[in-house]
């Protein structure tokens, strides 16, 4: 799928949303009685009682007038009529928009945006209709589901030979865990969204059929109506069979003989190759004998986007996707169409052009559909000290509180099943102890029998029941237990410290405790580490198109996403490859120390708390330091000598000799030690180091050639967003044929910041530079052009991507990089310098780094030309105008 992106205000579903709105009272008009009626039942400004909340409410209305209004079409249909006015989207229409000043759904949009997401629509079309609806967690996506259900069945029974309705409905869940909440579907009570006397009809004619276990045979009648089958996995329908039957079980073992509809417990995933050599499944025999399917999939998402691009999308998918199942359906029986809910609809940052319509995290925390979170983050403390403040800080907010009969709980989450029972199981009883709260109120929940018992289970499964065990248990360990189909209303908190193998796992556990309860506005805390704060900001942004740090200013100029191809023929340099040579030599202890403990910088030891109040509104993150909490070693002159002989294998009288003698003094080293005991091996230990031994180092260079841009492996072009402003194409006007052929290696340069842009500028209008290419822009795989550096603060070997490549007239090299003024002297950045200097020296190029600042404000290059003349920049200057008038062409742009 093309990685096509496009502002959220203009996607489509606001559009059609915005259609309707206009045209609300028209369209509800149009309707027929039993239609109108169901409405209204659900509609609180004509029902107060009505049951749905309104993001419910507003997809249902949705729903409706898709399927009655609309013709139950294409999305790509219904999009291909807007974009040209036409039938009901027509200004001669009586819906027109238009009439009355309207004029906003039709303003003139970007020909290239709307016929490329016309193209992309279309291209991804089924033979039938494919929707997505797309809520936040927690505002009932199960119980709209059982809604539409109903609603169909009723329409059906009313009218059976239109064939816009469903007949049946097979509602796919993606694991036993939403499986569970589905029965939801069976049991919940019908008249709370259905009219009682046509909840009678339905009570009468559903049947229902819950998959639950593999080997369950689906018992439905054949060409029978109103059946509602759930089951709980998206494998593949037939299998691949691996040798033919015998005649006995031809004759008595038809059931052997058929695969798993959704494939086996133990997680086998063989794919068909070969349809001639697959196994038709009685499952799917029994459902391709319903007449008038609709297809519900349940948190379609799965994993908050990642498989719904993977599983709903993708075309290259085996033959054991969701997407193969329904297709195969679809080529046996009716399908009316597909519908797809979901928790967000964002793939990466993009909304699906099937969304219909979606009520996103932000408006549910604002309009009290959700609770409010208090994210609160951890730098530079130790596991069992994260647990520590967050049992404490989590039992000072609400332990004792009672929210609707239910006790406030914890989740902690643990990585492992070993670290959860070994670990924060006894870590977590020692600090409750010291709380004074009982440790029955734990509970662990692991996913093994060895430690999660029956009643554990049932425990669990009773969190929010009143008067129950289970809601005694307030401190809940888990190991991956983050996932849909939880839903704890009284769940008010959520630990995490170590980081989890998936990074989407920290966003669906994090939001697990935002369901709401009771009819206030509450605020639930969420404890991470640092890191995993800034995961949880991240996964927002690409799933949620929101952050953490910003929840309500606008983040300014929308991004474009420019396809980027490259020129022939490929440009290449030769450097220097380096590597060193160490060895080690004893030298003998003769002089005094100085450890400069004086001059330590004690900040970057601190343990610190990051709080930001909510994350529905702008509000800053506050620092606060904790070293109170942390547990350091208190070493004393006798016992710190032999930590330090024991580190370096050298004798307890040397390393206390050492300490003692010392510049800074015994006295001033302990205290320096016992405040961070970080010191020790971060500046005692390498300094003791350094005095008994001398490490030598030896340079060896080799000759390399580097490519400065490779061609796509899979597709033409690559991908980059950029905002407009800061792109320039080898189609730039403002420049001269001569000076685009200077550059351009690929087709368009997306500078990430104003100084980039203006480096590049000056230096492709300057009469002295013979080529220069912007190279930070390509990184990974991309290209060869990069500089292998460490990083102090990750503790690890990096690659550094330098910003332009410049040949000068007389034949030399130049390294240029190009950092904003507040990042000259940071760490890492020097840490890079430092490796590209070393690299440039041995390949007798030169290394430049410029201040941003620099750039806008002077001709950096003045010192190639004649400094007593002026002459030399009338071709720049002359063009600056032009330059900064200039619009800059995008022909290759996805959208605007």
């Amino acid at each position: 799928m093309a990685n096509i992106q496009y502002a959220e205000e203009f996607a489509f579903y606001q559009q059609l949303k915005f259609y309707y709105d206009s045209n609300r009272g028209k369209i509800r008009s149009r309707y027929n009685d039993l239609t109108k009626k169901f409405l209204a039942y659900n509609d609180k400004s004509e029902n107060q009682d009505a049951f749905l909340r309104l993001p419910q409410f507003e997809a249902l209305e949705m729903y409706v007038f898709i399927k009655e209004f609309m013709g139950n079409p294409q999305v790509y249909e219904m999009f291909d009529d807007w974009r040209n006015r036409r039938e009901k989207f027509s200004d001669a229409s009586y819906y027109s928009v238009r009439k009355g000043g309207l004029i906003r759904l039709f303003d003139n949009e970007s020909e290239i945006v709307t016929d490329t997401l016309f193209k992309q629509m279309k291209k991804y079309k089924e033979v039938y209709p494919n929707y997505i609806y797309a809520l936040t967690m927690g505002l009932g996506k199960t119980i709209l589901m059982a809604t539409c259900i109903f609603y169909e069945f009723l329409l059906a029974n009313k009218y059976p030979k239109d064939k816009r309705f469903c007949h049946n409905a097979l509602v796919f869940a993606p694991d036993k865990t939403v499986l569970q909440s589905l029965r939801e579907i069976i049991t919940f009570d019908k008249t709370k969204v259905v009219p009682p006397e046509y909840a009678r009809v339905l009570d009468a004619n559903i049947k229902f059929h819950f998959l639950e276990e593999t080997g369950t045979t689906l018992h439905t009648i054949d060409d029978s109506d109103f059946n509602i089958v759930i089951s709980n996995t998206q494998k593949i329908i037939v299998k691949k069979k691996r040798k033919e039957p015998k005649p006995g079980e031809v004759l008595f073992g038809s059931s052997s003989m058929l695969s798993s509809i959704y494939g086996d417990e133990n997680g086998d995933t063989d794919d068909a190759w070969d349809d001639a050599s697959l196994m038709d499944n009685q499952r799917f025999k029994k459902l391709c004998r319903l007449p008038q399917l609709g297809v519900y999939v349940d948190e379609a998402h799965h994993l908050f986007g990642a498989d719904l691009e993977k599983q709903i999308r993708k075309k290259t998918a085996n033959k054991t996707s969701l997407r193969d199942t329904i297709n195969m359906l679809a080529e046996r029986t009716s399908i009316v169409a597909c519908y797809n809910y979901t928790g967000t609809p964002y793939v990466n940052k993009q909304v699906l052009p099937e969304v219909v319509y979606a009520y996103g995290l932000r408006e549910s925390i604002w309009n009290g559909y959700l609770k409010d979170a208090d994210p609160i983050a951890f730098k530079n403390v130790k596991d069992t000290e994260f647990l520590r403040m967050a049992v404490t800080i989590f039992w000072k907010r609400y332990g004792g509180k009672i929210y609707e009969g239910l006790n406030p709980k914890l989740a902690i989450y643990a990585s492992r099943v070993e670290e959860a029972v070994n670990e924060v199981r006894p870590a977590l009883e020692e600090i409750l102890a010291d709380l004074g709260i009982p440790t029955s109120s734990i509970l662990v929940n692991v996913g093994e029998t060895k430690y999660t018992k029956d009643e554990d289970i049932r425990n669990f499964n009773d969190l929010d029941v009143q008067g129950s065990q289970g809601n005694e248990k307030q401190f809940i360990i888990l190991v991956d237990k983050g996932k849909e189909g939880w839903n704890c209303r009284s769940l008010f908190g959520v630990a995490m410290f170590r980081n989890p193998n998936s990074k989407i796992f920290v966003l669906q556990a994090t939001m697990r405790c935002l369901r709401t309860i009771t009819n206030d506005r509450l605020t639930a805390t969420v404890f991470l580490s640092k890191e995993n704060y800034d995961t949880l900001d991240d996964e927002l942004h690409k799933n949620f198109n929101m952050d953490i740090k910003n929840m309500k200013t606008n983040t300014g100029t929308p991004k474009t996403v420019y396809k980027v191809r490259v020129i022939p023929p490929p440009r290449t340099i030769t450097m220097k490859k380096i590597w060193h040579e160490y060895k080690l030599e004893e030298k003998k202890y003769s002089v005094p120390i100085d450890f400069k403990v004086r001059d330590i910088d004690y900040s970057k030891y601190a343990s610190v708390m990051y709080e930001k109040d909510t994350i529905a509104r702008d509000s800053s993150l506050k620092e606060k330091n904790i070293d109170y909490i942390r547990e350091q070693m208190k070493f004393s002159a006798f016992s710190l000598p032999g930590e330090l002989a024991r580190y370096l294998n050298i004798s307890c009288l040397l390393a206390s000799r050492i300490l003692t003698e010392s510049v800074d003094g015994i006295d001033a080293i302990l205290g320096a030690v016992n405040k961070y005991n970080e010191i020790l091996n971060d500046v005692i230990v390498p300094g003791v180091f350094h005095a008994l031994y001398e490490l030598k180092s030896e340079l060896h260079t080799e000759d390399k050639e580097l490519v400065l841009l490779k061609a796509p492996k899979e597709s033409g072009y690559y991908e980059f967003s950029a905002k407009d402003d800061l792109v320039i194409t080898n189609q730039y006007k403002a420049l001269t044929p001569k000076q685009i052929a200077k550059s351009f290696h690929a087709d368009t340069y997306c500078f990430d910041s104003k100084p980039e842009k203006e480096c590049f500028l000056q230096y492709i209008t300057n009469s002295k530079i013979k080529e220069v290419y912007f190279t930070g822009m390509f990184t990974a795989n991309q290209g060869d052009l990069s500089v292998q550096y460490y990083d102090p603060e990750a503790g690890r070997v990096r690659h550094y991507y330098p910003d332009f490549l410049a040949k000068l007239e007389d034949g030399s090299y130049q390294l240029i990089e190009v950092k904003g003024d507040n990042k000259i002297d940071d760490t890492v950045v020097k840490a890079k310098a430092a490796a590209a200097q070393e690299m440039a020296v041995a390949s007798g190029i030169e290394y430049k780094m410029y201040a941003g600042s620099e750039i806008m404000n002077t001709h950096i290059l003045a010192y190639l030309d004649d400094r007593s003349s002026t002459s030399n920049y009338p071709d720049y200057e002359q063009q600056s105008t032009l330059l900064m008038a200039a619009e800059t062409p995008a022909p290759y742009a996805s959208n605007k």
